[in-house]
């Protein structure tokens, strides 16, 4: 036993399995999940056994990697919708947490490189903590993290959950509110059948009629004298022909105004005609347009709708196409072998790990991150590993798409990587943090908890002061930006019990990317004060 214990692989594995085990078991639903290793860690350690700084590094580097990749898109996009609000809430939250961490610090004579491990602990964020540990070159922020992450992860909890009682709202009224809302936002896409009736059309070719210029509608099928066929602009309409059309309830009112009533009569399949939804796995098509793939015309086939996560989108000349998308296509069998083949079409290939865009990316973020930023007065800084890494799979996975490199990850692949990355990074950093445990909690004492129970507490309640007082947040959505802002998954988890409103998981989404950037860039400065 003594031989094994000298081995770091084994010692490596082992805590990762107690870590495992132990953040399984849960009390009254509450569980520390992955996060249990580094505590595990901070055991042996303080034991005096170790893991090898250089799986630190490299799941440091994993890990960064698929967060950067995953949040882009959604950190750019913030900026640019209804957000706004949210993300302002999320930086108050995050700033505010900065700000009472910086003040509690100097008040209580607590080491900042301990204080930037508070900060990412109370904030439950393990993202902050690596660029903290990065920027500190200290065992202490690991100290402050497993000391501050308990409460941050039920403070969380307790907060949302008890906030609506507090505020006497109503959640239902809330989650009627977030659907009329969100109706307007994203439209359900529907189809419907109708007769021509407008004689103007009579003889009349699609492509002149442009029919779907003025309705935004997409015609994807029409049957003459019995016969269904896919409509190509030559495609001639006749009164009293039945017409297919795909799209938003106004468009498709646009359309019964332009062509004549609906009907209920269905359109059936005819011989050799398919509508099926087809994966966008082919490389050589990620990143192009509708319009520069010209189905229609060297296929004659209908795109009706694009299945992108769970949102149904209308398709526009203009859509992008990204890797995973879902198109649904109408065109006869022989055509929709050819679309399926220049689409991929390919299960598999979601599920697979690229690992050529993880190198350029890591390589190319760490270049980045030794790069020296002037700064005036003559001084200067680098971006470091956490950041030069983030900074380019940022930048990266909006891009989407470099020559034949696709920077994206399939959601199976992205998750398995971080888990990995982030298993090794919590046990190095915490047997390194378990050595000097005992002697910063004896140097401080009960207050260190008191500490992180504030930074915890005091941010979530600017954030309901600002967004439910000020801005009119909805609750739902508010309550979910609260834990998006405190990277608190167990926190989102919270809410799902108390409506089957979306609300909470979309503004999640919508501001996490935001308060991992922002708690990163106000961990480093901490820890460097």
């Amino acid at each position: 036993m003594t031989a094994l214990f000298q081995s770091s692989a084994f010692i490596l594995f082992f805590i990762v399995a107690l870590g495992i085990v132990l953040g399984r078991f849960q009390i009254k639903g509450i569980s520390l999940d992955v996060s249990a290793v580094i505590f595990v860690a901070l055991i042996f350690g303080h034991y005096g056994y170790r893991v090898p700084a250089d799986f630190q590094n490299v799941g440091l580097l994993l890990f960064i990697f698929t967060i950067g990749i995953s949040a882009g898109p959604g950190f750019f996009e913030s900026f640019q919708r209804r957000g706004l609000q949210l993300v302002l809430t999320t930086v108050l939250i995050v700033v505010t947490g900065a700000g009472v961490t910086v003040a509690l610090a100097y008040a209580f004579d607590v080491d900042f490189k301990m204080a930037s491990g508070l900060f990412t602990g109370a904030l439950t964020s393990t993202p902050g903590l690596a660029a903290a540990i990065e920027a500190a070159g200290s065992p202490l922020a690991s100290i402050g993290y497993g000391v501050a992450y308990p409460f941050g992860v039920i403070g969380v909890i307790l907060f949302v959950r008890l906030m609506p009682r507090l505020l006497r709202a109503d959640l239902t009224l809330a989650a009627r509110d977030y659907a009329a809302e969100a109706f307007i936002a994203h439209p359900e896409i529907l189809n419907r059948n109708f007769i021509v009736e407008n004689v103007n059309m009579d003889g009349q070719p699609l492509g002149a009629l442009t029919i779907r210029s003025m309705t935004e509608a997409t015609i994807s099928r029409v049957m003459h004298n019995g016969v269904a066929v896919t409509p190509s602009p030559e495609t001639r309409l006749y009164l009293g022909d039945l017409v297919k059309a795909v799209g938003t309830t106004e468009a498709l009112e646009k359309t019964r105004l332009l062509i004549g009533p609906e009907t209920d009569r269905e359109i059936p399949l005819s011989k050799g005609y398919e509508v099926q939804w087809v994966l966008v796995t082919n490389r050589t098509v990620v990143g192009q347009s509708l319009a520069t793939l010209h189905l229609h015309t060297n296929y004659n086939a209908n795109i009706t709708r694009i299945r992108r996560g769970d949102i149904d989108i209308a398709p526009r000349r203009g859509s992008v196409l990204r890797f995973g998308d879902k198109l649904l296509v109408a065109c006869d069998s022989d055509n929709m072998h050819q679309v399926v083949k220049l689409l991929g079409n390919d299960d598999k290939r979601i599920s697979e790990a690229d690992f050529l865009p993880i190198a350029l990316g890591i390589v190319a973020g760490i270049l980045l991150g030794k790069m020296p930023i002037p700064l005036p007065g003559g001084m200067e800084f680098s971006l470091g590993l956490t950041g030069g890494v983030l900074a380019v799979t940022l930048i990266l996975s909006r891009i989407g798409k470099t020559g034949p490199v696709i920077w994206s990850l399939s959601g199976t692949a992205n998750q398995v990587l971080r888990q990995l990355g982030l298993l090794l990074f919590l046990a190095a950093v915490g047997t390194e943090a378990g050595a000097h445990i005992s002697t910063a909690i004896g140097q401080y004492g009960a207050r260190i908890f008191l500490i992180g129970a504030v930074i915890t507490l005091l941010p979530m309640i600017a954030g309901i002061a600002l967004g439910y007082g000020l801005l009119r947040i909805n609750i739902l959505t508010l309550l979910g930006t609260l834990t998006g802002a405190m990277t608190s998954t167990p926190g989102l988890g919270a809410l799902d019990p108390m409506s089957d409103c979306a609300a909470p998981a979309v503004a999640y989404a919508t501001v996490y990317p935001v308060a991992l950037v922002c708690t990163i860039i106000c961990a480093q400065i901490i820890s460097l004060l």
